[in-house]
């Protein structure tokens, strides 16, 4: 399969405190992080309250508050080497644990970077207490420790609130249901005691428990944070709700069909969580600059402290430059960069109906070059629907409609419902018909006020000698001929209905400069007629299922870059082929293994919309690679010194801020990402 579709397999993150990854989707879930969150803020809180004191007996920032000699006493120093080993013990143990965990990956990061630096400095300043001769700069270590662990816990929230769209889907489901029990009671029961066949009463304003059909009521359901559509759905008898979804207007009974992991709800969270963790070449790309950017760190941090030492300057002050190379090179921002990025991308596209499996294929979707559409249930309904409709022999139209409506009423035949559909829109008058008898193959008749209707093909007419008018071409569409007592009074042509919705998605994709092409197994005056109908670039008649891979290979042979876009049963070896697969229409089917992005709703507007949002992913991306990686170009000079001589030196703690400060930007510049409605189409 493409892709390494069955590719699964999760990549390790740039490491991190316990284990932490960027990603934010742990199978864990958002207890995990939770966690995180919670630990980062109390080492900070506890930290920042240790590091008044440090800050207040340190003669240097004693000596720049004017407070020389006011803050001193006995052992002074000693007091300060406990109370800077407190905070280099728990505020620096993520960082410590961090760097045990990067090495024994072999993939040394932002954790060993930090935790090189804090050991150096705390060692260093601690064997200056004990006798060696020396300057300590306990204060440097504890302010740079505060800063990276408020680092740290404004990243880790910024992660959770990226990725709580899923979340927030799990919390969506109700609690309780009202079973209804055999006697026709009801009894109120955990969802979980729920099975298939139960039935259930859905009352305004509560949620559907789980996924089901409705078998008695009418109402209408929002189905937003399912779709993203805020139109209520209209539901009666017979059609398919969604659990979490919400029953806005009348009671209603519903069977129970799906519960458990099989819910649509279920599936969504999974397939989500499935994307989060796929194999990304951009997440690749990161991985691979930090550990360039950790080498770097480590070689000039090492470089500076020899170069200033054998400069003559002292110890401490090359030390010093060394500590902040490191830190400020930290490719902190640049573990954030993608996976931020990628939780709020795919959280957006979930709560608009989109739902990307396949991370790689989504991304590459910025250079497609055609989109393939199956005809039917794609761009058109999959449905008939009426046409047009030509009277002869002084009748009207809507006579002839009324007439072979009510024949039809009786009928089960895909173009009966249409014609009996067409007249009910209209408001006619159908009449019940007597005497029903179904001409196999060839329509119906009954008796109608008295006078014998028949709906017929055109075969029927040739049988019977009945010259059909010329003046209805049929343009690839069916015809059906209505005759009361042996006359021909009129015809109605009906095709399959073209989605008002696919005009606009081919209309939008062709300005974006991309090709439409059109799949169908139907003849080639059907696929002409609907190619000219919504402008179709190109397309392919008669083709067979099994064929439909070969015409998307055939496209891909010209160098051009192919999504196909099927409704998933038939087109699933086309889906797997081609550079994206999009399943539409999937509704509550959302398992469909063969396609990259499975769209819930029946509109092929959705194919630009995953094109804009993989646009707009790439561009995300992009910008905060920049952010991540190109302050070091201007970082890293002034870290090391190259400005000592004009009196800009950089601490440590100036260098955690820096660094900060980037990530930070990164983590905002990923929350303002919009969906797809607001993405640029071009």
């Amino acid at each position: 399969m493409h892709h390494n579709h069955s590719d699964q397999d999760s990549e390790p993150g740039d490491g991190g405190a316990e284990g932490m990854n960027h990603s934010g989707h742990d199978h864990d879930g958002g207890n995990h992080h939770a966690m995180m969150v919670e630990d980062f803020r109390r080492r900070f809180w506890v930290s920042l309250v240790i590091t008044v004191p440090i800050l207040v007996l340190s003669p240097m920032v004693q000596s720049f508050l004017g407070l020389d000699g006011l803050v001193e006493f006995p052992g002074d120093q000693y007091v300060l080497l406990v109370l800077s080993t407190a905070v280099f013990l728990y505020g620096g143990w993520p960082f410590l644990k961090g760097i045990v965990d990067e090495l024994r990956d072999r993939q040394p990061g932002m954790m060993t970077l930090i935790a090189v630096a804090i050991t150096v400095a705390y060692s260093y300043s601690a064997a200056v207490v004990l006798g060696l001769s020396g300057r300590y700069f306990f204060w440097e270590l504890a302010t740079l420790i505060d800063v990276m662990l408020l680092g740290h816990w404004i990243e880790m929230k910024s992660v959770m609130s990226a990725s709580r769209a899923l979340e927030e889907l799990v919390k969506m489901m109700p609690s309780t249901a009202h079973r209804i029990k055999e006697d026709g009671s009801t009894e109120d029961v955990a969802v979980e005691q729920l099975q298939k066949g139960d039935r259930v009463i859905v009352k305004p304003g509560e949620k559907f428990p789980t996924d089901g059909t409705v078998v008695d009521g009418q109402t209408t359901v929002n189905e937003s944070m399912l779709t993203g559509e805020s139109t209520p759905v209209e539901k009666g008898s017979g059609d398919e709700v969604i659990g979490g979804s919400v029953n806005n207007e009348g009671s209603v009974k519903v069977e129970i069909e799906k519960t458990g992991d099989q819910t649509f709800l279920s599936q969504v969270i999974e397939m989500v969580r499935e994307a989060s963790e796929s194999k990304s070449k951009a997440q690749d790309l990161a991985n691979r600059a930090a550990f360039i950017l950790t080498v770097v760190a480590l070689s000039v941090g090492f470089a500076t402290l020899l170069a200033w030492f054998t400069a003559g300057r002292d110890f401490v002050f090359a030390l010093e430059r060394s500590v902040t190379v490191m830190v400020i090179t930290c490719p902190h921002a640049l573990g954030l960069a993608v996976p931020l990025v990628i939780a709020t991308i795919t959280a957006i596209g979930a709560g608009n109906g989109l739902l990307i499996r396949n991370r790689t294929p989504f991304e590459r979707a910025r250079g497609l070059g055609a989109v393939v559409f199956d005809k039917t249930g794609t761009l058109t309904e999959g449905r008939f629907g009426v046409e047009e409709i030509e009277s002869y022999g002084g009748e009207d139209e809507e006579s002839v409609l009324a007439l072979a409506a009510s024949v039809e009423s009786r009928s089960e035949h895909p173009i009966g419902r249409a014609i009996v559909e067409e007249a009910r829109n209209r408001e006619l008058s159908i009449d019940e018909p007597e005497d029903f008898e179904a001409i196999r193959g060839k329509g119906a008749r009954a008796m109608v006020d008295d006078s014998q209707v028949f709906v017929v093909s055109e075969s029927y007419l040739n049988e019977k000698a009945v010259d059909a008018p010329g003046d209805l071409p049929s343009g690839g569409r069916t015809v059906a001929y209505v005759l009361r007592d042996d006359d021909l009074i009129g015809a109605i042509a009906l095709a399959d209905v073209v989605r008002g919705e696919s005009r606009e998605a081919v209309r939008t994709l062709k300005r974006m400069g991309i090709s439409c092409i059109m799949l169908t197994g139907d003849n080639e005056e059907v696929a002409n007629t609907v190619a000219k109908e919504l402008d179709i670039d190109e397309y392919f008649a008669e083709v067979l299922p099994d064929q439909k891979s070969e015409r998307i290979a055939e496209i891909q042979s010209r160098g051009i870059r192919v999504a196909m876009t099927g409704d998933g049963v038939n087109d699933a070896p086309a889906l797997a082929k081609a550079d994206l697969g999009i399943a539409i229409g999937a509704g509550t089917d959302v398992a469909i293994e063969t396609a990259d992005v499975v769209l819930v709703r029946n509109d092929p507007r959705d194919v630009v919309r995953v094109i804009q949002l993989s646009k707009t992913s790439y561009r995300k991306t992009l910008e905060n690679l920049v952010w991540a990686t190109g302050y070091n170009v201007v970082a890293i000079p002034l870290a090391a010194g190259v400005l000592a001589s004009a009196g800009i030196v950089l601490s440590p703690a100036v260098g955690a801020v820096l660094m900060s400060i980037s990530t930070v930007i990164v983590a905002i510049n990923a929350k303002l990402i919009k969906g797809p409605e607001d993405s640029e189409s071009g």
